[in-house]
């Protein structure tokens, strides 16, 4: 009876069709959602690049002050990426396997900086550890003003990341390796680590994009000191101010290019990591 009332189902006329329907405008609403918030206006900023053919785009990400402000950029970022990924996990780690008091507020203040307008963020940094320094350290209009900028931006990242994959941990492995003899490092690395690798990865993804597009932390407390604390945003906007609407466009792809390889290759150790876990 069932066999036969699917078969009769499957004859009706359209009876697939409907949920096809759906779907098919499920994913035009989607993509048309998306080209109209990032596809197009990409594309605008790569067809602006190239006003001036490639020997000008070239002209432009070449120039030593575009070059300084590149380097610095992916330099500061790649070590934001390195501290978060260690200190980020350490964060997620305490407050998911330890407990005391007033964990509920360090747990809100991670995301502060989601919630904090980035330019508020710079001007606290710059009281903070600028001159005139209430806690004594003045790091401000140097390289690891960037440093710290980017990490204050970048902290949730990797910790909300890592957090809700150590909650779903099975304890079970670990009460299984610590059994057989094996310490409490020799448990995180080859027990715990390997699980929290993809997350990681992800958070890691996701400091550095953020990382070299940050603007509004990193111009005050840097001072935009060409050469030596201008970052590639800041010189971005200050190509704007002169006119130089490709130039900015250039570097901005560069950023852009960056931003997306190094997210498709940890997407792709991620998926790599989690078949090989599996």
């Amino acid at each position: 009876m069932s066999a036969r009332g699917s078969g009769q189902a499957s004859r009706i006329p359209g009876a697939g069709r409907g949920a096809f329907g759906r779907n098919a405008l499920g994913r035009g609403v989607v993509l048309m959602y998306l080209s109209l918030l990032v596809l197009i206006p990409l594309s605008a900023v790569v067809w602006t690049s190239t006003e001036g053919g490639v020997a000008a785009f070239w002209q432009a990400i070449s120039s030593p002050e575009a070059l300084a402000a590149l380097r610095l950029t992916f330099g500061a970022a790649l070590v934001v990426v390195l501290i978060n990924a260690v200190a980020g996990t350490l964060i997620a780690w305490v407050l998911v396997r330890d407990s005391f008091w007033g964990q509920g507020f360090v747990n809100s203040v991670i995301d502060l900086p989601f919630a904090l307008p980035t330019i508020v963020a710079g001007l606290t940094l710059l009281v903070l550890y600028g001159p005139g320094s209430p806690v004594g350290i003045d790091v401000a209009y140097s390289p690891v003003a960037v440093v710290v900028a980017l990490l204050f931006v970048s902290l949730p990242f990797v910790v909300r990341a890592v957090q809700p994959v150590l909650m779903e941990l099975d304890r079970e492995s670990e009460e299984a390796a610590a059994s057989l003899g094996a310490g409490p490092l020799t448990i995180f690395l080859r027990v715990i680590l390997p699980s929290l690798m993809p997350a990681i990865l992800g958070g890691s993804g996701l400091t550095f994009a953020r990382s070299i597009g940050e603007f509004g932390a990193v111009v005050l407390i840097t001072g935009n000191i060409a050469f030596e604390t201008q970052v590639a945003s800041v010189y971005i906007f200050g190509q704007i101010e002169g006119g130089d609407i490709p130039a900015a466009a250039a570097v901005s792809v560069v950023l852009l290019a960056f931003s997306l390889l190094a997210l498709i290759g940890l997407n792709f150790l991620q998926d790599r990591w989690t078949r090989h876990e599996d």
